[in-house]
């Protein structure tokens, strides 16, 4: 089965410049030359149609959305509910095959922002934090104190802790260590040793958001703090805290929902897939209504074609619970069907303010950790590239970190790839010089928080990675290579290579 897989990556991801392959128009083709009613059976046609004024109206609908429910759409809540119906009412307008994938997961909602302020000594204050999601709920004031490895990863780094004192860890883990220091493990270590409440720090420049996982039940109040909050914190004799947090974890439904072409090869199902929900404490226009807008839009201009290869976009929740709705997907076909799926590509955040252009590292060419993706994947970089590249645009590789939707997908060896322009991490000056923008802020300044709205993009970046969008799906959308020797190699179409005039 392995072996199948590999070739149909092979045969749909091989970059080929050679002569244009089109789409077949459907019945719906007929009428006035306009993006409303053609078939758009070339990329140049396609990239005409997907607009940032298109992309852009499904953000203000999901923002008009989070303003009516509490200014989230979190998974399990009305807010993401609504996004949910939106998003499936459009597709099937289009002519879509839609399908509402329901599932259950443990959810988490943080009541009220946490608090974290310095009691003693003077100066006295507020500092500021991140909840880290699946915290439990707690109000303490007390004397912190360090685990004897700033990492707090093993038990024994507790030794002697102060009963009923706050623990102030480090994130990380120590070099060498055998053992993945998860958050989850160290505030376990440290609920397990007395500890009434644990900050975590982070190891590098910038805030620190970060998850406890949904399998973590510890009544512990647990929140994240920048590097150097905690450095400072660290060195202060005699510190008193006071943290308080408010928090509900439990069993919530919630929804992925996919949509098929109604033509296309079926043994060659090529995804496309974003996040749809937000985080409990914002809307979510950046993470993830950039990328799930983005799709949207791309998936209602292309609705008009009869796509060689069958299309499959999915809208993912609770993906800010830890993939729990792609994972879910994914556990949940046959080994047939995972055959069946050529190639899945990622879109997850593509309008950060501060952004920066980065395509995930199929063939580890940037060596920035994790390893390659499944074979086909660096194939699929290479689509990236060559569109950047015909922009005058610079690129870099990012790792698959797991943080996002291609996790499930590159587990079970299906090629992924996509893009990705930046979260809670800083701009270095390196990067301002490539991109723009300023260097020693985040990549969005909003992740994760209230002021992820409407106007928390970059509206360059998103046009840009829209239209990289839009061609990555037409591209494999159009190809004429099955990926089981069947039909001749694959080609890519000529008349992309150029600026939209429409844009």
């Amino acid at each position: 089965m392995r072996t199948t897989k590999r070739s149909i990556a092979a045969a749909l991801c091989a970059p080929a410049l050679a002569a244009a392959a089109m789409l077949v128009p459907t019945a719906a083709s007929a009428g006035p030359n306009s993006c409303d009613s053609r078939s758009n059976v070339t990329s140049a046609l396609l990239l005409e149609c997907v607009t940032l004024e298109g992309v852009r109206s499904h953000q203000q609908a999901l923002q008009t959305i989070a303003d009516a429910n509490g200014n989230t759409r979190v998974s399990g809540s009305p807010g993401y509910d609504r996004s949910a119906d939106y998003v499936a009412d459009k597709l099937r307008a289009a002519g879509y095959v839609v399908t509402v994938q329901a599932f259950t997961f443990q959810t988490f909602i943080s009541l009220t922002p946490a608090l974290l302020e310095q009691v003693a000594p003077p100066p006295t204050g507020p500092i500021a934090n991140n909840i880290m999601s699946y915290s439990g709920s707690g109000d303490v004031t007390a004397s912190v104190s360090t685990p004897g490895d700033v990492y707090g990863c093993s038990a024994a780094d507790f030794a002697g802790f102060p009963a009923g004192n706050i623990a102030l860890i480090s994130r990380g883990t120590p070099v060498g260590s055998p053992v993945t220091c998860t958050f989850a493990l160290k505030a376990t270590n440290a609920y397990n040793a007395g500890a009434a409440g644990v900050v975590i720090y982070n190891n590098a420049a910038g805030p620190l958001n970060g998850t406890l996982g949904n399998t973590f039940t510890l009544d512990l109040p647990v929140t994240g703090i920048t590097q150097a909050d905690g450095a400072q914190l660290a060195a202060t004799p005699g510190l008193v805290l006071h943290l308080r947090t408010s928090t509900v974890r439990g069993t919530a439904t919630t929804s992925n929902v996919l949509a098929e072409s109604r033509h296309g090869d079926p043994n060659n199902v090529i995804m496309v897939g974003a996040h749809l929900d937000s985080v409990n404490g914002g809307p979510g226009i950046n993470d993830n209504g950039s990328g799930s807008a983005a799709i949207l839009e791309t998936a209602l201009q292309i609705a008009k074609v009869r796509p060689r290869n069958m299309l499959r976009f999915a809208f993912w929740g609770a993906e800010e619970s830890n993939l729990v709705g792609s994972t879910y997907y994914v556990n949940n076909l046959s080994s047939a069907e995972r055959d069946r799926i050529a190639l899945y590509l990622n879109f997850d955040m593509v309008g950060s303010p501060n952004h920066v252009f980065f395509i995930y590292d199929g063939d580890n060419s940037d060596n920035v950790g994790a390893g390659p993706g499944p074979a086909g994947s660096a194939e699929i970089e290479k689509v990236f590239e060559n569109f950047y590249t015909q922009r005058g645009l610079p690129f870099k590789g990012t790792d698959f970190s797991g943080r996002s939707d291609y996790g499930p997908f590159i587990a079970v060896g299906i090629p992924a790839g996509g893009l990705f322009t930046g979260a809670e991490g800083v701009k270095t000056a390196e990067e301002a010089a490539l991109w723009g923008g300023t260097a020693g802020i985040a990549y969005d300044p909003c992740y994760h928080q209230a002021c992820d709205t409407f106007a928390n993009v970059n509206t360059f970046a998103l046009d840009v990675n829209s239209d990289a969008v839009a061609y990555s799906v037409w591209t494999y959308a159009a190809s004429n290579q099955s990926g089981r020797g069947k039909r001749p190699p694959f080609k890519y179409d000529p008349e992309f290579w150029g600026p939209s005039s429409r844009k």
